[in-house]
């Protein structure tokens, strides 16, 4: 698949926003704000940092992604879609019966490269890989998204300790930090602030960017922070990201935008594609 230059890679982004939208409001259900949090850091990964593809997917000396952060999936669906990993057609299918196209990752979708929604367990996954890796001498790399909500879990922090003890620096994980879980914020239900002090405290090289920022988050995901460290990168988001009335709202995390609803959010999406076609 031949680079999006960075207009394109921008473009990319909206693009994904407004399919993850026609997707939850045709299925009817669907977690909506966390799937336009992570939008930015997919775009990245799959279209800038990992060396996976349709063709390389069963390929040994592929990177790994897992998505933990289960709560988001339809971001995955969306942007898997459009890396072709199967028709885009088959997000109509989404939630439906017997769809392999769920609320959380699994298997039984193409691309997909480990089931996961039971929160705080794709950093485990991951570490396991990752030594599996060291091992083989094998030189890919092992990717994962959380959510800050899901860093409440105590797997996560037995994985971090690992990952420091066995000196993971092919491990990166990813905090989709939008401060906003399915209860409400994170401060309130169990917080995990300060989190570079703690995942520092851990061994970790840590680095802390603008989730939405794609040039830095390209930066940070191009190679590991530090030698004999595993990497995290807390990508600082907004919950509904790109639609206005649903930034920074709770009720968005599961929330489907009525008919009203999602032509406003439509037209905000292609109000800003626009803006940024007449600004290249």
């Amino acid at each position: 698949m031949t680079q999006l230059n960075d207009h394109e890679l921008a473009l990319k982004s909206w693009q994904y926003r407004r399919d993850i939208l026609r997707a939850i409001k045709h299925a009817g259900a669907g977690h909506t704000g966390g799937s336009l949090s992570c939008t930015d850091i997919l775009n990245v990964l799959y279209n800038r940092t990992l060396n996976v593809s349709p063709d390389t997917f069963g390929s040994p000396t592929r990177d790994r992604y897992v998505q933990s952060k289960g709560h988001s999936v339809e971001a995955l669906f969306v942007v898997l879609a459009d890396q072709g990993f199967f028709p885009a057609s088959d997000l109509d299918t989404l939630c439906g019966y017997q769809s392999h196209f769920v609320g959380h990752p699994t298997r039984k979708v193409p691309g997909i490269e480990q089931n996961t929604g039971a929160l705080g367990h794709g950093l485990p996954i991951c570490t396991g890989m990752a030594i599996g890796a060291k091992l083989d001498e094998a030189d890919w790399h092992v990717f994962t998204l959380l959510g800050d909500g899901e860093l409440a879990e105590g797997s996560n922090w037995e994985a971090a300790m690992a990952a420091a003890h066995y000196r993971l620096d092919n491990l990166t994980a990813i905090i989709d930090c939008n401060s906003l879980q399915i209860t409400g914020r994170t401060r309130d239900v169990m917080s995990s602030e300060p989190l570079a002090n703690k995942f520092d405290a851990f061994g970790w090289a840590v680095r802390e960017v603008d989730g939405h920022d794609l040039a830095a988050l390209e930066d940070a995901l191009a190679r590991p922070l530090a030698a004999g460290k595993p990497s995290a990168i807390i990508a600082r988001t907004i919950k509904g990201k790109g639609v206005s009335f649903m930034e920074d709202v709770g009720r968005w995390h599961h929330g489907v935008p009525n008919d009203e609803e999602f032509a406003a959010a439509i037209e905000e999406i292609d109000a800003a594609m626009a803006r940024l076609e007449a600004a290249a």
